[in-house]
């Protein structure tokens, strides 16, 4: 990307998403990973990019940070879905 690139969503992207909204994605999100025995211990909702003034949406789901063993198995999962 570029320096000079916009990186927010347009404005007509739909409604800005709840606290509610997000934090269900997270869950779903932890869900299917838990499927492929995946754990990202730091995810979570971003609770202050509520308090932002960002165009919609500005729900963020913050993945968090995690070791290279859990990096590679989602690497993996991500790999065996894109040849399904």
């Amino acid at each position: 990307m570029t320096p000079n690139q916009d990186h927010r969503a347009p404005a007509n992207s739909g409604p800005r998403p709840t606290v509610d909204d997000v934090t269900h994605c997270v869950e779903e999100l932890r869900d299917a990973l838990a499927v492929h025995g995946i754990t990202l211990p730091s995810l979570c909702a971003d609770l202050p990019t509520f308090a932002g003034t960002y165009a919609p949406p500005a729900g963020l789901v913050a993945l968090g940070n995690c070791n290279t063993a859990t990096a590679r198995q989602l690497t993996a999962a991500l790999r065996k879905a894109a040849v399904q």
